[in-house]
């Protein structure tokens, strides 16, 4: 029977770029924080527009001021205190 056990070094592929992950993280993040609010402020906006007699435009501003004060809330706060 042949014997098939390796008798080289393992390869293990290329060494982790860790700056790298974590720039691809934080990008991640960003996204799913953005793109969770932008639906949350959709779906109020276009309820505040067919269940109200406010109208297409009142909804736009509504959803405008909700991705607004939304983006600003989300924004990246210091990591670090003084």
């Amino acid at each position: 029977m042949a014997d098939t056990t390796p008798t080289g070094p393992i390869e293990l592929g290329a060494q982790m770029d860790y700056a790298e992950h974590e720039k691809t993280y934080s990008m991640f993040i960003m996204l799913s924080k953005y793109g969770t609010l932008f639906c949350v402020a959709l779906m109020i906006a276009m309820a505040f527009g067919f269940f109200t007699p406010a109208g297409f435009f009142s909804s736009l501003v509504l959803f405008l001021v909700i991705c607004g004060v939304g983006g600003y809330l989300l924004r990246d706060v210091p990591t670090h205190i003084r």
